[in-house]
């Protein structure tokens, strides 16, 4: 086995994370824990032929547009994120790789800015579809049928 234990990190890293910051529930828990899995298999905190970033592989320039386009007219979900990470001020996008509350914290600010809502908690099959389609993209590499069953070993962490 490589990386983190799963299990840990979706009730020491994730949840607290989270919660912390204000953006918790299970359906949000059960997504931000799949989409780390399935972007980095909880091992990977630099993308080996590309810019991303982190645990849950964010690039550079939509950590970015997190922050200007969103979190400064948010400053309450910019503190609580701050504060949930120790962080304060901008953070640069490489703190994502040391940080991995502020990774997940990202990720789950990407999922934030869709306008609809999360999937059921315990639906894989919904949740990798949302990842695919609102984190991953049309352009990414992810397989939305391919990784329901990562999703499925996040609901059951």
């Amino acid at each position: 086995m490589t990386g983190l234990n799963l299990s840990q990190f979706k009730s020491l890293i994730v949840q607290p994370a989270l919660a912390g910051a204000g953006l918790d529930g299970e359906a949000a828990v059960n997504l931000l824990t799949g989409t780390c899995l399935v972007e980095s298999d909880l091992s990977w905190l630099e993308q080996v032929r590309g810019p991303a970033l982190g645990i849950a592989q964010m690039e550079p320039a939509t950590h970015d547009d997190c922050w200007v386009n969103y979190l400064r007219y948010q400053q309450d979900t910019a503190n609580h994120i701050l504060a949930t990470c120790g962080l304060s001020g901008l953070p640069d996008a490489s703190v994502m790789v040391w940080n991995l509350r502020y990774a997940v914290l990202m990720a789950r600010v990407k999922y934030l800015r869709v306008p609809a809502p999360l999937p059921d908690a315990n639906n894989a099959d919904a949740l990798s579809a949302y990842h695919k389609q609102h984190y991953n993209t049309v352009l990414g590499q992810a397989n939305a049928s391919a990784n329901t069953s990562l999703f499925l070993q996040a609901i059951n962490a």
